[in-house]
């Protein structure tokens, strides 16, 4: 591919700490050598030391990666919901403390592990227990300094939020094998009172603050918190997503006839009580709340956004990269996309300008399933059948490939209203829960055909199913890297993902290569609009006209993205940065490697240390070129 345009994003090396070891007493021997290998001001060559010396720092990187794992776990204890998704029942019947006061603990929790973290001497680790003690180090120092901006969210919002993320995960992980199972899942509906008290209690700390959702905002969650109190046991308008999942798990259970006659009762009466209460008390503050709520959008309007924004695009990045300097870069690359657009347009011999055809393109019903129950079922089992093609050729990229199921499923009825186009959920480690590909099918009209096959690949494979599953399935890597996120990386791969299938043949429909364009002109786009909301004081309108113009979604689909872009700020620039980053490691290893450049192994090296920030993939590409030149 002929990148034109190759930025160069910033790699600032981690700096690395000198702390001694506190090592058992008696060992003078060992204490020497400590002494001798530490007081080297570089890490040590493992090509050149001695047995004892290795022996050391395979002892030292076993008590760093316990450390890890144990801080990990400890971390993973503290969070119901995040045990579910593990398959661990520890907690099965409780949620997340939601409150500023854990919120505090947790703060404190990272501090203490920063100190524990600093007895150990990275000198003495070797090459992959030295990038975990980084990643790790860097993490907490960037939890820790992010504690100020612990209010600069909107904890219920049309795009994630336990308003509906705890429906979810209920419905979606929380398994009913057997009747303990059943009673925990009681235990939580019980629990849904004191949750919401605490999401509520979260809107109100937030809005003392000045910090509080747009407007626009609203009228989903209210929408979305509503439909949870519709249908059986709360009134006649058919049967409430929780009851019918409860009902499904438990009739399938190997239990007398009035022991699950006993567990629906309990579970109508927990979800007449507590469910009714907690989502009354919500619902109540919310509709409250938008009579306050401005038709400001951007974070510039928050206390201190400007600052806010400018480590929120640092987080998302991992650059250093300005406001200024990705709002331009989306603004090259949407017009780099759109000329490569006009080339397809003259190959289907399309008459009239690029805007004609967005608009032919958007509106043509030959680009569109009906939008009913047989249009859903077709949509599905097409995007089925190309994941399926691509599984059939991964041996053309890849060296390692996932254990880990894919399926493809539709997005549930009670959250596809506010839900985003498309996401992919990742299996358990357990094997037991397939990775899930879900695709929003609510209006048929927003899931243009053409796009369906590049979105497919993002999603699920190469994209982001066989990025997280390797990720998971590492071996002897700590469990915070398995299952951790840097969203650059993450979503660039996805980016990337959309574009290496062409390389081998996919994408022969030009109506479809234009499709795969599209998707990556949207991404460039993020680029512009986000900065403009957030830093330039866009409104709404503006950013929809933008994309309105710029892009051939339909409008639908527009005003929803756009909406997510300012409840979640920054998030969105991941996209293009990432991929842009992959594709120039990509070139700079083939200039240095020449024949000896190897595209499996490349994939290997982007693939195998799981999720890590943008200057610490350039490192390991970097290591990678020397190994193969040597």
């Amino acid at each position: 591919m002929d990148r034109k345009l190759v930025i160069l994003l910033s790699s600032s090396a981690l700096l690395l700490s000198g702390c001694s070891l506190n090592l058992s007493q008696g060992e003078s021997d060992k204490n020497k050598l400590i002494q001798t290998l530490s007081a080297n001001t570089q890490q040590i060559d493992p090509s050149n030391i001695s047995a004892s010396q290795q022996a050391l720092i395979t002892s030292q990187s076993a008590i760093a990666n316990t450390l890890f794992d144990s801080i990990y776990n400890e971390n993973l204890m503290a969070s119901p919901i995040r045990q579910t998704y593990m398959g661990i029942k520890k907690d099965y019947g409780k949620w997340d403390d939601i409150s500023d006061i854990q919120v505090q603990k947790n703060h404190a929790r990272d501090i203490n592990n920063l100190e524990r973290l600093k007895k150990i001497n990275p000198k003495l680790l070797d090459e992959q227990t030295l990038l975990s003690y980084q990643l790790f180090k860097n993490k907490l120092n960037n939890d820790i300094n992010d504690h100020q901006w612990r209010f600069h969210t909107y904890p219920v919002n049309q795009m994630r939020g336990l308003h509906s993320q705890s429906i979810s995960m209920l419905v979606n992980a929380h398994k009913i094998t057997d009747i303990s199972d059943a009673y925990a899942y009681i235990s939580r509906l019980h629990g849904f009172k004191k949750l919401m008290k605490q999401l509520t209690q979260n809107l109100i700390d937030r809005e003392e603050r000045g910090i509080m959702a747009p407007h626009f905002v609203f009228d989903y969650v209210i929408n979305d918190t509503v439909d949870v109190l519709q249908g059986k046991p709360f009134n006649d308008k058919g049967i409430s997503p929780l009851y019918a999942d409860f009902y499904k798990k438990i009739i399938k259970l190997s239990i007398t006839n009035k022991e699950k006659e006993t567990l629906l009762f309990q579970a109508k009466e927990a979800l007449l009580t507590d469910v009714k209460s907690g989502f009354s008390t919500l619902i109540s503050y919310l509709r409250e709340q938008q009579s306050r709520a401005s038709y400001d959008d951007g974070v510039w309007k928050l206390p201190d956004g400007d600052l806010f924004y400018k480590n929120a695009l640092q987080r998302t990045t991992t650059t250093s990269m300005s406001s200024q300097q990705i709002h331009e870069l989306g603004l090259n690359e949407v017009n780099r996309i759109h000329n490569e657009m006009n080339i397809i347009m003259q190959k289907v011999d399309f008459k009239g300008d690029l805007s004609q055809f967005f608009e032919f393109m958007r509106t043509d019903k030959q680009f569109y399933f009906d939008n009913n129950e047989s249009g859903r079922q077709a949509y599905l089992k097409a995007a089925k059948n190309h994941i399926d093609k691509m599984r059939h050729k991964l041996d053309q990229l890849f060296i390692t490939k996932p254990a880990a199921n894919l399926v493809v499923k539709r997005v549930e009825s009670f959250r596809e209203k506010s839900a985003g186009k498309a996401f992919y959920n990742r299996p358990s480690p357990d094997g037991t829960r397939p990775g899930r590909y879900y695709a929003n099918l609510y209006d048929m009209n927003n899931m243009p055909i053409y796009q369906m096959e590049a979105l497919a690949f993002h999603e699920g494979i190469p994209g982001h199913h066989m990025q997280l599953s390797l990720a998971m399935e590492l071996e002897d890597t700590p469990k915070f890297r398995k299952y951790g996120r840097y969203t650059a990386y993450s979503e660039g791969w996805g980016l990337y993902s959309e574009y290496l299938p062409k390389e081998i043949g996919f994408y022969q429909d030009p109506y479809s290569d234009f499709g795969r364009l599209a998707m990556e002109l949207w991404r460039a786009c993020r680029l512009v609009v986000d900065t403009g909301i957030h830093q330039m004081r866009w409104t709404r309108e503006q950013a929809i006209d933008y994309l309105s113009k710029n892009t051939p979604n339909p409008q639908g689909d527009i005003v929803k993205a756009i909406e997510r872009y300012i409840v979640m700020p920054s998030q969105a620039t991941a996209y293009k940065i990432g991929m842009i980053k992959i594709l120039s490691l990509r070139e700079h290893a083939k200039a240095k490697l020449g024949n000896q450049f190897d595209l499996k192994q490349f994939h290997d090296v982007i693939l195998k240390n799981g999720p890590v920030p943008l200057d610490t993939l350039e490192e390991q590409v970097n290591k990678y070129i020397l190994q193969k030149l040597n």
